[in-house]
């Protein structure tokens, strides 16, 4: 499949943009670079691949659920400019 100047005008066309001569040049040759490497790795045997949803395996990062001792009030709120019954103080931000 080859693009041609013409496909690229168009396409452009449609999403509202444009190029110079030099630029759709460019674009058409690049689209034939992409489409051809494409085309060869559609040639590529992958019949006894799995498929894959990432290229790295991922695992979970997440810690082990559990009861953990959660931090005083008292020493949360230890550095606060304000503080009103253990509950951090902040100006009012809706108008």
């Amino acid at each position: 499949m080859k693009i041609t100047k013409a496909e690229v005008e168009y396409v452009a066309g449609l999403a509202r943009l444009e190029f110079s001569e030099e630029g759709k040049e460019m674009f058409a040759t690049q689209l034939n670079s992409i489409l051809s490497y494409m085309d060869m790795l559609n040639r590529v045997d992958t019949s006894g691949v799995e498929p894959e949803t990432h290229a790295i395996s991922l695992k979970n990062a997440f810690r082990e659920d559990g009861v953990w001792k959660s931090l005083d009030p008292e020493e949360a709120t230890k550095n606060a400019p304000e503080e009103r019954g253990n509950c951090f103080r902040v100006p009012k931000v809706i108008e």
